[in-house]
C-alpha cells in the first residue's frame, strides 16, 4: 500500500544554500520520502545510493558511523568498508563523503582511506534517480514525476524535463550507465597502502520557472557572548540565516529570508518580515531590502481569487499554483491570504527607520506605507481586523497559526469565521501609532486621524476582548463571526506585549500568565494552555512550542519593561536550543522535556532569528 502521508523530517540530514537544498539519511544516502536534491519548488534528484565492493564481487553499502553538518551548506558522512577490510576487529578502510551545496549546484567528494599494509582494489558506485517532482507532491506523500529524457554525456549525464528543467551530472573518470531515470557512476580505484583515493560528482540544476534566486552572502559580526550556549546558538543561527538568503531575479541586491526548509523555501510575507524584525539589531539593510521586495508585490486591486486588495502585503510567492492534495487547498502563485503581514510591514518600516535605515530609502516607501495604512483602516472600519477565506480553496486561518484547528474555544470547539485575532489588533495599533510618529518626523501630514483611529481601536479592544475563566483574566485568542470572545488561553496574547494596546498593568498580568505552569513548558511558551480541552503536546498549534512565537513574547516583555520575565523566557529558549544541537526546528513538543515534532521544518528563518532576541535580552 502506498504511503501518502506527509514525510517526517526529524531524523534527516539537510545541507542548503537557497534556493537549493539536499535532504538525506545520516549515511548520506537518499531513500526516505523527503530525501532528494531540491531546487526551488522541485525535487530534481532522488533515491541516491553509494555502494562499494571488490572488483567482481557483490556490492554493499558502507556502514555508517557518523554524520555532521559543520556549516549550513556542508554535510559530512563517515562509514567503514568492512567487505574489503581485513579480518581484525579494528576497521582499517573507511569512506568519507563530503557534500557541499551552492545555489543550483551540489558537489560531493568521496574519499576512501586505508590503513592496510597492502593496496586494496575497490569499485565505488553512485546511483541516483532523476525526478523533477513537485515539492507539494512530496509534501503530500505522492509519487514524484519522471524526466522526459536522460542521456549520457562525455563525462556524466543530462536529465531534462518536458518544460525546460535540467540536471547536468559530471563524474570525472567514472563509467556511466543510464537506465530510464536511473543514472549510475562507477569508479574502479586502487587505494594504496596506508593511503587514500578521492573520487566525486557534481550536479548543476536549472529550472526556468524559478521565481527566486540566490542572494549575496552577508557575514555578520556577532556580539561577544559570555554564555557559551548562546554563543554557539548564535553562530549556527547566523550561518543558517545566511543560507536562507534569497532575492527576486530582477533585483538580486534586495535580499530577504526564505521562511524555511523544505516546504517554505521562498518569500513569505509574515515569516520574512518577522525574521528581519528579530535580527534588526544586527542588520538594518536586510530589513530595508525585505520591505522593498514586499512593497513591489503590494496589492493594487481587489481579486478574490488571490485575496489581493489595494495596499495589502502578500503572503507567499511560488513558481506555480500550490495544490495540497487531500486538504482542498489550491493557492495561486502570488497569494495574499494573510491578515497580519500588512501591519507587520508597517511595523518593520517604523523599526528600521528608528534603527538607522537611510531616510531617503524610507521616503521612497512612503507611497506603499500610505497604501498599507489605508488597507488597515478600510479593513477595520469601526470594528476589528479580521479574515475569512473568500475562495473556499485558500487558507481557512490566515494568522500565523494557520492550521484548520488552531482557533479553538476552551472546551475544544472550533471558532467560526470571520475571525478577528487578538494579536493582529495589537500589530495594527502598533503600526498606526508608529507610522504616525514616523510621518511626523518626516514632516508628513495626516497623522492626527491615524492616531484617533488607533485610540478607538485600543478602546474597542479593551471593551471586547478580555475574558474571565478559571485560569484568570486575559485577552481572548479571537472574536468569532458573532463577535464573541473565544476564551482559550493561548500564546497569541504574548504578541500583544510591547505593542501599546495594553496598559502596563495588563502587560504584567499577561506576562505572569504566560510564565505560569499551564503555558511555560520549561523550554518555551506553549501555543495552548494545558487546561484547554484541545491541548496536546504534539498539536501543531495546540500545545506545541514554536521558537519564534516564544521569542516574540520575550521581545515584547523586554519592550514592556518586564526584564525579569524576558530573561526567564530567553533562558528557556536557550535550554531548548541546546536540546536540539542549536539548530532549532520550526516547533517542538510542549512537554517539559521536549521531543521533536516529527514534521517540523529546519532550519526555519524566524526560529534561527530567535537567537538574536536572546542575545539582545541577555547581553544588550
Amino acid at each position: 500500500m502506498t504511503d501518502t502521508r506527509q514525510p517526517f523530517l526529524q531524523d534527516a540530514v539537510i545541507a542548503l544554500h537557497a534556493p537549493t537544498q539536499v535532504w538525506s539519511r545520516d549515511d548520506g544516502d537518499m531513500r526516505a520520502p523527503i530525501d532528494g536534491v531540491y531546487h526551488g519548488d522541485r525535487r530534481m534528484l532522488a533515491d541516491l545510493e553509494v555502494t562499494y565492493g571488490a572488483p567482481g564481487a557483490s556490492r554493499a553499502r558502507p556502514e555508517a558511523i557518523a554524520s555532521r553538518t559543520p556549516r549550513a551548506a556542508v554535510a559530512v558522512f563517515d562509514g567503514v568498508l568492512r567487505d574489503v577490510d581485513d579480518a581484525t576487529p579494528d576497521p582499517h578502510v573507511r569512506m568519507t563523503r563530503s557534500r557541499r551545496v551552492g545555489a543550483g549546484v551540489v558537489v560531493e567528494t568521496i574519499l576512501v582511506a586505508s590503513a592496510l599494509a597492502e593496496p586494496v582494489a575497490v569499485n565505488v558506485a553512485v546511483r541516483m534517480r532523476a525526478d523533477f517532482g513537485a515539492l507539494a507532491d512530496v509534501k503530500a506523500g505522492l509519487a514524484a514525476g519522471s524526466p522526459a529524457e536522460v542521456v549520457p554525456t562525455a563525462d556524466g549525464a543530462r536529465a531534462e524535463s518536458g518544460d525546460g528543467a535540467e540536471v547536468v551530472l559530471t563524474a570525472p573518470d567514472a563509467a556511466m550507465e543510464v537506465d530510464g531515470a536511473l543514472i549510475t557512476a562507477t569508479w574502479t580505484v586502487t587505494v594504496p597502502s596506508r593511503g587514500s583515493v578521492t573520487v566525486g560528482w557534481r550536479v548543476h540544476l536549472h529550472d526556468p520557472a524559478l521565481v527566486v534566486a540566490a542572494a549575496a552572502h552577508r557575514r555578520w559580526t556577532l556580539p561577544v557572548i559570555s554564555d557559551p550556549r548562546l554563543d554557539r546558538w548564535l553562530g549556527i543561527a547566523a550561518d543558517d540565516l545566511d543560507a536562507l538568503r534569497l532575492a527576486l531575479p530582477d533585483r538580486p541586491d534586495d535580499a530577504f529570508l526564505a521562511a524555511g526548509a523544505p516546504w517554505f523555501f521562498t518569500l513569505f510575507g509574515r515569516d520574512s518580515l518577522w525574521a528581519a524584525r528579530l535580527v534588526l539589531p544586527m542588520d538594518v539593510a536586510l530589513a530595508a531590502s525585505t520591505l522593498r521586495v514586499l512593497a513591489r508585490l503590494q496589492g493594487t486591486k481587489d481579486d478574490p481569487a488571490t485575496e489581493e486588495q489595494p495596499g495589502k502585503i502578500a503572503h507567499e510567492l511560488r513558481a506555480g499554483a500550490l495544490e495540497l492534495p487531500g486538504e482542498g487547498i489550491v493557492l495561486p502563485p502570488l497569494y495574499f491570504g494573510t491578515v497580519d503581514a500588512t501591519a507587520l510591514w508597517v511595523c518593520l518600516l517604523v523599526d528600521a527607520a528608528r534603527a538607522g535605515m537611510p531616510e531617503a530609502e524610507v521616503r521612497d516607501l512612503l507611497p506603499q506605507l500610505r497604501a498599507a495604512l489605508g488597507w488597515l483602516v478600510a479593513s477595520t472600519g469601526d470594528g476589528f481586523l479580521s479574515y475569512i477565506d473568500r475562495t473556499g480553496r485558500g487558507l481557512a486561518n490566515q494568522g500565523w497559526k494557520d492550521s484548520g484547528d488552531s482557533i479553538q474555544w476552551r472546551d475544544g470547539r472550533l471558532a467560526a469565521g470571520p475571525i478577528a485575532l487578538c494579536e493582529v489588533q495589537g500589530y495594527a495599533y502598533e503600526a498606526a501609532v508608529g507610522a504616525a510618529d514616523l510621518l511626523d518626523r518626516l514632516g508628513e501630514p495626516g497623522t492626527g486621524d491615524l492616531r484617533s483611529w488607533a485610540d478607538a481601536l485600543r478602546a474597542r479592544f479593551r471593551d471586547r476582548f478580555w475574558v474571565q475563566t478559571p485560569e484568570g483574566r486575559y485577552p481572548a485568542i479571537a472574536l468569532d463571526r458573532d463577535g464573541r470572545a473565544v476564551d482559550t488561553l493561548s500564546s497569541n496574547i504574548g504578541h500583544l506585549l510591547g505593542t501599546g494596546i495594553l496598559s502596563g498593568e495588563e502587560e504584567r498580568a499577561v506576562a505572569d500568565l504566560l510564565l505560569g505552569g499551564s503555558m511555560a513548558s520549561g523550554c518555551g511558551i506553549r501555543t495552548l494552555s494545558t487546561d484547554a480541552a484541545g491541548y496536546w503536546p504534539l498539536g501543531y498549534h495546540n500545545g506545541s512550542v514554536w521558537t519564534h512565537d516564544t521569542a516574540i513574547i520575550a521581545r515584547g516583555m523586554a519592550a514592556a519593561g518586564l526584564a525579569r520575565h524576558a530573561e526567564q523566557v530567553a533562558q528557556q529558549l536557550i535550554d531548548a536550543a541546546e536540546r536540539f544541537a542549536f539548530r532549532v526546528p520550526e516547533l517542538h513538543s510542549g512537554d517539559p522535556h521536549p521531543v521533536p515534532y516529527p514534521a517540523a521544518c529546519r532550519p526555519q528563518a524566524w526560529s534561527a532569528a530567535a537567537a538574536f532576541v536572546c542575545a539582545a535580552i541577555l547581553a544588550p
